[in-house]
């Protein structure tokens, strides 16, 4: 647990410009002070101290506004920036030196048992307000986009943007639509409504020249 401590401690001196000392980070910033509450409370949660595990879990989302259930399995290096408003489940993943801004949920769509919350690979970049909901793997060095809603699995290094998210690049390269893609078609509906609104404003045009 101290060892993954240090580690925490050293990607905040390394990711934050604004940190001066290691002292600073570990007596005034907050998502340290998250990550700290979430290494007791886990150990306590592996060492069967449910209870306790989750005071001290409870008492860390009201001294930090970050909530991280005990039984969450995180890596070293987490790094948290301002962190209000995170939200981790329960069955969540996090790997090696990943980054997370205020407003982010790993969480479940409600429907499944068991693994129920994501699993975010190695050097993951998750932007302010991002939701990641379900069961799936976000690839290493993936980056998800500010207030993105992620429904489904991201490759390994990619970009996904968007309310659901969508990969745009990939690997260095933006990524071109599919052709044979049959889950990221047409929305059916918002088709008819466009034609719709087309329609109307002929009509509008026709009685206006009348």
């Amino acid at each position: 647990m101290f060892k993954k401590i240090r580690e925490d401690l050293n990607a905040f001196k390394e990711r934050d410009p604004a940190a001066r000392s290691k002292a600073e980070i570990f007596l005034l910033y907050n998502g340290f002070h998250a990550v700290l509450f979430y290494r007791l409370s886990h150990w306590l949660y592996r060492h069967k101290r449910y209870f306790l595990a989750r005071w001290v879990s409870q008492y860390a989302k009201f001294r930090t506004g970050v909530e991280i259930h005990p039984a969450a399995k995180i890596g070293k290096g987490l790094c948290i920036d301002h962190g209000t408003g995170i939200v981790i489940g329960e069955t969540t993943v996090i790997g090696d030196y990943c980054m997370l801004y205020q407003g982010v949920t790993l969480g479940g769509t409600g429907k499944d048992a068991g693994k129920r919350h994501p699993t975010l690979e190695d050097y993951v970049m998750v932007g302010s307000g991002a939701k990641i909901l379900g069961p799936f793997t976000i690839g290493s060095h993936s980056k998800i986009a500010a207030n993105a809603v992620v429904l489904e699995a991201i490759p390994p290094h990619s970009t996904a943007v968007g309310v659901p998210a969508k990969v745009i690049r990939q690997n260095g390269k933006r990524v071109e639509s599919d052709p044979l893609d049959q889950v990221h078609i047409p929305d059916p509906v918002a088709q008819e409504l466009a034609r719709l609104s087309k329609k109307i404003k002929e009509l509008e045009k026709k009685l206006e020249e009348k």
